[in-house]
């Protein structure tokens, strides 16, 4: 069956919250009542304070509320905190009090005022003009992001979805043949190109990160039970989970342990007997990966060399395993175990 593919998760993640910065601005008003309630709190503050703290200190607390008021609601509303804070600090803490009186050490100590909020005010600005830059670019990035992911996933199901038409074809090609040889192969050859490309529909990630193993397989092998129609075969799918197999290795892998399981169940089982097959996943004291496709089966006829095999599809899985550098061959042992020995390199651990 040919599947679409599947539509990107195009929900914008919420925004960090200096990413909503400054606040409050598309309403005005409440932005202005809370600059002035910072003001008063911050006049309020340093008229308590006023009988702890030595001559000298009139900004102590209007500093900080400049900071704040910019930060929280931008740049404009820190200019007229300033301004306030500076009309307020002038009046009521810089000598002699209760009067706008322009003295030499009061034109210094506005001056320094002036200097510093000037410069604490331009400094919100161009940090939060970056932020909103950074935000925009951030949002730009995940917007390729998610394209990318798109166009990925529809090349991944479209390539899918042509392997399985051309395996449908091979079927319709299979009934205008009369020869059982001939018929077979066909069946064969559109039974690996069908599970080619289900395989590249669950192994592959957009990211390129390497995939688990276990789950894979575990699919993979039961996939083909199913598909092989016996209901009667016990399959457990064991090893070490942490174990990822990048994703150049992933096809080539899956179709020897699917040609081992396959090979399990139509050369080690008779149709009247049931049976077990289990997959190991395991590192070798080398590092590289040993999967094992044991079985109750049969066993394996007397003399059998894996290399001296008739056999297509034994051909074919030690074939793929050469040319990762692997090795596959098949061994007698209380039934028959099919192992694939795969190098270090093509497989990555998860701490």
């Amino acid at each position: 069956m040919i599947e679409a593919a599947t539509e990107p998760n195009t929900t914008n993640p919420p925004k960090r919250w200096i990413e909503q910065l400054p606040i409050a601005r598309d309403r005005p008003v409440l932005g202005s009542f809370a600059t002035l309630a910072i003001v008063a709190a911050a006049w309020l503050l340093r008229t308590i304070a006023d009988p702890l703290l030595p001559s000298g200190f009139p900004y102590v607390t209007f500093f900080p509320a400049v900071i704040v008021t910019s930060f929280l609601f931008g740049v404009r509303l820190g200019i007229v905190s300033a301004v306030l804070c500076g009309l307020l600090a002038w009046y009521f803490f810089i000598p002699p009090a209760y009067g706008f009186v322009l003295t030499n050490g009061a034109g210094f100590a506005l001056a320094f005022y002036v200097f510093v909020v000037a410069t604490d005010l331009a400094l919100v600005h161009w940090m939060q003009l970056a932020n909103r830059h950074l935000a925009h670019e951030r949002e730009t990035n995940r917007r390729l992001a998610d394209t990318r992911e798109m166009l990925f996933r529809e090349l991944q199901h479209r390539v899918s979805n042509n392997l399985q038409v051309a395996a449908g074809l091979l079927m319709m090609q299979k009934r205008q043949l009369s020869d059982a040889s001939a018929k077979a192969a066909l069946d064969e050859a559109g039974g690996r190109l069908a599970l080619i490309g289900q395989i590249s529909r669950q192994i592959y990630d957009p990211s390129g990160a390497a995939q688990p193993l276990i789950p894979f397989l575990d699919e993979l092998c039961r996939s083909v039970v199913d598909a092989s129609g016996r209901n009667d075969v016990t399959l457990l799918v064991s090893g070490d989970y942490q174990i990822r197999l990048q994703p150049d290795a992933a096809v080539p892998t899956a179709l020897v342990v699917a040609e081992a399981v396959a090979n399990a169940i139509e050369h080690g089982f008779a149709r009247e007997r049931a049976g077990r097959i289990n997959v190991e996943v395991a590192r070798d004291p080398a590092g590289g990966l040993d999967v094992m496709v044991r079985d109750d089966g049969h066993g394996l006829p007397a003399n059998f060399q894996t290399d001296a095999s008739t056999s297509l599809g034994l051909r074919i899985a030690t074939t793929l395993a050469r040319g990762q550098s692997g090795t596959f061959h098949l061994a007698a042992h209380e039934g028959t175990v099919a192992t694939l020995s795969l190098p270090a390199h093509l497989l990555t651990t998860v701490k």
